[in-house]
């Protein structure tokens, strides 16, 4: 009787014999090491000399400094290779990275609503808010809105911005003029870019006065007198 074929648990066979490295050399973002398996490399970089090396000799120059052989352009032929620490590149990179991110800050532009009637307190609080987004680098666009009859005060609208603006004046500028677009008066706002405190001038030094000779003692004019 023929023996049936016994069911695989295991998986796909073709797994064996893989490379236990796959996984790491998938994730990674350089190959580094062990994983550089060309026979040829070239080393660039300030701690070797330039040129063409066999990927053995790289590595025992790699190990002899107590650093990494990475791979930096594996599409060349031969790779090009340097000769670093490569926690260290990695750190440094993921640094300059993050700076990038930060400065590439997209600025919002906030609103803030008025109408004509507003009071003090709710100006002063209106303020506050406008300042903490333009510290934050946003701009802020502000209006008074119109209602009804109300559109007959413009000029208490134009004053309403005007005295912002005063308000908001070290933190921010007006881009414009307040302008009507319909039923709103508007103005907007931009952050001032931060000044550098000048370094205060020192002041000169009094010249010192020449200290006065003191006149010789009695001993050194020659000693005393019969």
């Amino acid at each position: 009787m023929q023996q049936r074929p016994r069911p695989s648990f295991g998986g796909n066979n073709n797994n064996r014999g893989r490379n236990p490295n796959f996984r790491r050399e998938q994730q990674q973002e350089h190959r580094t090491n062990r994983m550089i398996r060309v026979p040829e490399v070239r080393l660039v970089g300030e701690n070797v000399e330039v040129g063409v090396y066999r990927t053995e000799e790289a590595l025992r120059m790699a190990e002899e400094q107590g650093l990494d052989l990475v791979e930096i352009s594996p599409n060349a032929v031969p790779p090009v290779c340097r000769i670093i620490d490569y926690n260290k590149f990695l750190y440094e990179k993921k640094k300059k990275e993050k700076e990038m991110k930060a400065k590439a800050h997209k600025s919002e532009v906030k609103e803030i609503r008025f109408t004509p009637n507003t009071d003090d307190h709710d100006f002063d609080f209106k303020a506050k808010h406008a300042e903490s987004f333009l510290k934050d680098g946003n701009k802020v666009k502000t209006y008074v809105q119109f209602k009804g009859r109300a559109i007959m005060f413009k000029e208490r609208g134009e004053l309403i911005l005007l005295k912002f603006a005063e308000r908001l004046a070290e933190v921010g500028g007006l881009e414009s003029m307040p302008t009507m677009e319909g039923k709103r008066m508007i103005a907007i706002f931009a952050p001032k870019a931060a000044k550098k405190k000048e370094k205060e001038p020192k002041e000169p030094r009094e010249p010192r006065e020449p200290k006065a000779a003191t006149p010789p003692s009695s001993a050194d004019a020659g000693g005393s007198a019969e």
